[in-house]
């Protein structure tokens, strides 16, 4: 503090001695801007803490003072300083009607209820049509009541006018930036100015509409400093938007050294994926984290802010845009009518359920075993009603697929329409080793549903159904296949007699049941996205099985809406196909995903990298590569993103007969067994290893 005054006297006495450098100079710079900073952040702390009622009276004090000061200067504008008679004296009652007329007009227009932390282009307006309809006014006031003694000239209104327009809206602004508490944010390359306040450096890829409030949203909430733009419109680069730099995107090292920025943020909620992936192609290269902003109809539909950050959604690095739903195909068996979906609380199911109540069916049955799931659900879907006065009924039911005895009695109950079959289970290591559950749950409980739906009458039967059905190398793909060939069984039948039916009763058969087989969906529970994030996060390794290893995937709410169109579609006993695009190589999204994260692999190339990649090896049932269709003959439909693939089956007596083999064999833990029927039933079933199930084999393992 005493060099700081000695340098600051010497300034003032103009005499620099030897002792004082330019860096010296600078530092009192910095000191003096320094202790000014914490002065005005004490005072920005206290007028935060005051009333709403003292905030007021302070506003209402001050506008006083600059309307008074505003038709003060429209007297020196018009006449001069140095003639001009002092027009306090000369037209006192002017100045005490000028705030009596003006104050109720801005109170009327609202100016003291805006929360200058938030003042936007709503309250500059409410100003320029508060001070324009008190300026008319007092205009008519000196009209009625001026005289030829007392003459007020008539640009003085007009001068009354600016300049209050100015000093209002001028000090609001300020204020704004004030308590905002970033004075210097549209300065960061004026001497003197910068500084390092802790807070990490973004940059902003869109300098549009999005990109400008992502800024306005990050100031306000400091917990990130923006310090530069990004943006391919060659018409602002170079430029200075809301304080900050526009560099084109061949520009980004450039703007790395400048500004040091340790982060991007992507602000292009309505591109397309094709464009999104583009842009992420072109920063892969960079040392920066990249994060994004939501998609634009998440900001439409209110579900999320524009300062809601988030991770790089992994859709976009595959850069496939959806194709627009065919209203009629998706309303077809929903709208007006009672759809029940079984597995409503997983992440096919759900989105099932979020795609249906949209469509308006008349009761939407929500069918769960887990009861937290359920729960979840069911509290989203009834939000939803709420908020778009939907009449639609939401109704949560606890039950298996392994109780046939509830799933007839809850579609007997509600007249059911349409069913989608999203329950079972789905991991493969873990049916791999769990067989019976596999079974019971996969075959028996597709069975359950199907033959509940035929008794009831059910219309429309649709079964979500995987490529991992697709010669299968494992127990859960293999339950798959079987449980479609199940429905493609009973699908040729016209009065079948159903499977356990003692009483050998022929039942009419008024259901048309359908599957919609695809691959992974990114984001679902047990997906390698998820995996992958939660290992960045705690610095790797990231685990892959295999460097060769190819996955398709397909966003849940894209996968979610062909499911829907698909099952509006078929005859009865068809197998839908979606169009996955084109397979992804695991390793390359890891890698992807690592860079996007601001960090580099750590490999045999670059022994100094930030994160591993580690291989494990493939698990047990699992295969390098994934298939979407059995044989050649594949059928093309009226959807560009849906096909029909011909399939192998067996008759349904046939069928009730493997099937009956197969629960006996389950029943015995004869799982030599079961692997045989599996293979004899399913084409081209052809599993890797023993098959074990870990239940039964630990039970034969104890002594007797």
């Amino acid at each position: 503090m005493r060099q700081y005054v000695f340098l600051l006297s010497s300034l003032v006495r103009g005499k620099l001695s030897s002792r004082v450098s330019i860096k010296n100079v600078c530092k009192v710079v910095c000191g003096i801007y320094y202790l000014g900073e914490v002065s005005m952040n004490n005072i920005r702390t206290f007028l935060l803490r005051l009333s709403r009622r003292q905030k007021r009276f302070i506003q209402v004090a001050t506008d006083i003072l600059l309307v008074w000061s505003a038709l003060w200067f429209a007297f020196v504008v018009r006449l001069g300083i140095d003639d001009m008679i002092n027009p306090v004296k000369m037209h006192f009652w002017l100045f005490i009607a000028a705030p009596l007329i003006a104050i109720p007009l801005f109170i009327r227009f609202g100016m003291y209820r805006a929360v200058m932390r938030y003042f936007g282009n709503d309250a500059l307006i409410a100003i320029i049509k508060a001070v324009s309809l008190s300026s008319l006014i007092l205009a008519v006031v000196v009209y009625w009541y001026s005289n030829h003694d007392n003459v007020v000239p008539r640009s003085i209104i007009f001068n009354y006018w600016w300049l209050s327009l100015i000093m209002l809206g001028g000090l609001r602004l300020a204020m704004r930036q004030y308590f905002l508490g970033d004075w210097f944010a549209a300065a960061q390359h004026v001497p003197f100015t910068s500084r390092d306040d802790g807070l990490p450096r973004v940059a902003i890829y869109g300098a549009g509409a999005a990109g400008n409030q992502l800024v306005a949203a990050l100031r306000m909430g400091r917990v990130m400093r923006p310090v530069a733009f990004i943006d391919d419109d060659e018409s602002i680069a170079d430029r200075i938007i809301s304080g900050l730099q526009v560099y084109k995107p061949e520009h980004i090292q450039q703007m790395i050294e400048r500004t040091g920025a340790q982060e991007l943020l992507l602000a292009v909620p309505s591109s397309s994926r094709a464009r999104r992936r583009e842009i992420l192609g072109l920063l892969e290269g960079f040392p920066l984290h990249v994060r994004s902003v939501p998609g634009f109809m998440d900001l439409a539909s209110g579900r999320v802010k524009v300062d809601d950050i988030q991770e790089v959604d992994i859709a976009d690095l595959l850069g496939r845009d959806p194709v627009p739903a065919q209203g009629e195909l998706q309303e077809r068996c929903i709208k007006g009518l009672c759809v029940m979906v079984t597995g409503a609380g997983g992440s096919i199911g759900s989105e099932l359920c979020r795609q249906i109540l949209a469509l308006k069916p008349t009761t939407l049955l929500l069918y769960e075993h887990s009861e937290f799931n359920l729960y979840n659900i069911f509290g989203e879907l009834e939000r939803r009603v709420g908020l778009k006065s939907l009449s639609v009924k939401v109704l949560p039911i606890l039950g298996s697929v392994r109780n046939s005895h509830k799933l007839l009695d809850v579609m007997k109950t509600w007249h059911v329409d349409t069913v989608y079959h999203a329950a079972a289970y789905k991991h493969v290591p873990m049916v791999e080793h769990n067989i019976a559950e596999g079974v019971l749950n996969n075959v028996i409980g597709t069975l359950n549903t199907a033959q509940a739906a035929l008794q009831s009458g059910v219309s429309n039967f649709v079964l979500i159904s995987t490529d991992k059905a697709v010669r299968p190398t494992n127990v859960m793909g293999s339950t798959k296949r079987l449980a479609e060939m199940t429905l493609q069984a009973l699908s040729r039948e016209v009065a079948p007699v159903l499977f356990g039916d003692s009483a050998n009763v022929s039942r009419v058969n008024k259901t048309r049941f359908t599957m919609v087989r695809f691959g992974n969906v990114l984001g679902s529970s047990g997906s390698v996205i998820p995996l992958f994030h939660k290992q960045i996060k705690a610095g790797g390794p990231l685990t892959v099985t295999h460097p060769k290893i190819t996955r398709y995937f397909m966003t849940i709410p894209e996968a979610a809406q062909l499911v829907i169109q698909a099952g509006s579609m078929g005859q009865g006993g068809d197998v839908f196909v979606l169009d996955m695009g084109e397979p992804v190589r695991i390793v390359e999204l890891a890698e992807k995903m690592i860079h996007l994260s601001g960090f580099s692999v750590r490999s045999d190339k670059n022994l100094h990298g930030d994160i591993e990649i580690e291989f494990t090896g493939l698990r047990p049932g699992e295969k390098l590569y994934e298939e979407l269709l059995i044989g050649d003959n594949v059928v093309a439909t009226r959807h560009p993103m849906i096909m029909c693939a011909n399939e192998d089956m067996l008759p349904w007596d046939e069928l009730k007969q493997r099937l009956s083999q197969l629960l006996d064999a389950v029943d015995q833990d004869d799982y030599v067994r079961v692997r045989q029927l599996l293979r004899e039933t399913v084409s081209g079933y052809a599993p890797e290893g023993e098959i074990v199930d870990w239940i039964h084999q630990q039970r034969r393992a104890e002594p007797s």
